[in-house]
């Protein structure tokens, strides 16, 4: 190494504690001596001793460190044979406020799905993406389109006929929503309008399969009035949760020959599936510890405005039927276990935002629970990276840490493909080509605790103003 270079990376210390926590617009972020994670093709790579250009939000070069100079960077990060690797996306969450947003980059989430979208969402990605707001990449679906029926929800904005639902769907494009989230409530009538509308507008579909009108005695004793297997060509960029899968695909039967079949039948549709394992898990163990793990450490993230709406769905859980439940979530694992061995893209999401799931952390959890289902590490991340890349048909651009990707990244003090437990430990994060050191995203940690409980009820309040509905006969 030179003198000049020499000179320049003894200052890479100070840099690092004298920059900003997050680069400005115009800035050339140098991130040096790092190993690289490769999570493409055959096997995970870690190559060694490399620098990552970064500017206007892109990967600029990708180099030997022993090759560098300074590349005209205005901030030097000196890695010090960390791990780079791409930043997690989270595909199931629920923003409630955007003091969430930090709890996501303190886990080193940088992407994340919104999956029950409100007005204040679409100003939140603009605001997100233009750098005024600090925060993961945000997609967002619209509302939640249901009928009425046991799964029906405040927020969903209820249809029945086909009136209704091209409405619904046209009514959402206006607003400027480009994806549609249906539930399982939904009509026959009501959702073929929807395909149908939202095929007409360039709009993808994502959700939990429609199973049709509930009438007495379904599933048991009544098959469903829309099959399972009617909805596996209908388009739907992922199909989530594996439990309702299960409920829906299998008719609540924990029959693994029949799960094994269900799985194949999924593959051969080329479906995605959000599996979700973390949704259940975090309810059975609010059931086996009778209410107390609802007062687990991270809980004070959860929005206070659904807390105090969820109280109901606390004590039932808290009440509910333990060994039925641990058997049914073995069933859950075996089943992802099984989508995965016959060749179903799972991608992860953690339903982060519900009322037992934490902002961040969720995915971490998410990622564990996979790898207990029996997949291999490298698998387990590529459905937190590489994966939701291709469901959303950006493979090209977002994913992996390549020359001209988009530039959100995570540092991580170990190997995670030796041990997924190092995802507990970033050092840092490179969001949108904006650094967050570990102290940055702790105090982002920090304020994503504290919440703005009456934003979050003009938000809701907007959102069902927006669906037609009057918030007065709600109580809101």
């Amino acid at each position: 190494m030179n003198v000049l270079r020499a000179f320049l990376f003894s200052l890479a210390a100070f840099v690092m504690q004298a920059t900003p926590a997050s680069a400005q617009d115009g800035d050339r972020l140098l991130l040096n001596n790092v190993r690289i994670l490769h999570l493409e093709g055959e096997h995970a790579r870690l190559v060694p001793e490399m620098a990552i250009l970064i500017a206007d939000g892109r990967i600029v070069r990708i180099m030997p460190t022993d090759q560098v100079e300074t590349q005209g960077a205005t901030t030097i990060i000196e890695g010090d044979g960390r791990v780079v690797m791409p930043g997690l996306v989270d595909m199931h969450v629920h923003v409630w406020d955007r003091q969430s947003l930090g709890a996501y980059l303190a886990a080193g989430v940088t992407t994340i799905r919104n999956a029950s979208g409100m007005p204040f969402h679409l100003r939140l990605a603009q605001e997100i993406e233009q750098g005024d707001v600090i925060g993961p990449r945000l997609i967002t679906t619209g509302p939640i389109l249901n009928s009425p029926g046991p799964n029906a929800q405040i927020n969903h904005q209820m249809i029945a006929t086909a009136a209704e639902a091209r409405s619904a769907v046209q009514q959402q494009h206006e607003a400027g929503y480009r994806r549609i989230k249906v539930h399982s409530n939904l009509t026959r009538e009501a959702y073929e309008a929807v395909l149908s509308e939202a095929d007409r507008l360039g709009m993808t579909i994502m959700g939990h399969t429609p199973e049709g009108e509930r009438k007495a005695g379904m599933p048991y004793q009544l098959p469903f009035d829309i099959a399972f297997g009617e909805i596996l060509d209908d388009g739907f960029v992922t199909i989530e949760h594996v439990e309702s899968i299960v409920w829906h695909g299998l008719r609540d039967r924990h029959d693994e020959a029949a799960g094994r079949a269900l799985a194949r039948q999924i593959a051969e549709a080329k479906v995605p599936v959000d599996p979700t394992l973390l949704a259940f898990y975090n309810l059975l163990r609010v059931a086996e510890t009778q209410g107390a793990y609802l007062q687990r450490p991270g809980t004070e993230m959860l929005n206070p405005l659904l807390v105090a709406q969820s109280q109901a769905e606390y004590d039932r859980w808290a009440n509910e039927d333990v060994e039925r439940n641990r058997a049914a979530f073995e069933f859950y694992k075996f089943m992802v276990r099984q989508l995965a061995d016959e060749g179903v893209l799972l991608v992860a999401g953690s339903d982060a935002g519900i009322f037992t799931n934490v902002p961040g952390i969720s995915l971490i959890e998410e990622l564990e629970l996979l790898e207990e289902a029996g997949l291999d590490i490298t698998s387990v991340l590529r459905a937190a990276t590489i994966n939701p890349a291709i469901a959303l048909g950006r493979q090209d651009d977002v994913g992996l840490v390549v020359e001209g990707y988009q530039a959100d990244l995570i540092l991580l003090d170990s190997d995670p493909t030796e041990d997924i437990a190092a995802l507990r430990s970033v050092s840092g994060v490179v969001a949108g080509g904006r650094w967050l050191d570990r102290a940055s995203l702790d105090a982002q940690l920090a304020e994503a605790a504290k919440h703005d409980v009456e934003r979050t009820q003009r938000n809701l309040v907007e959102a069902l103003v927006a669906q037609g509905v009057d918030p007065a006969t709600l109580g809101l």
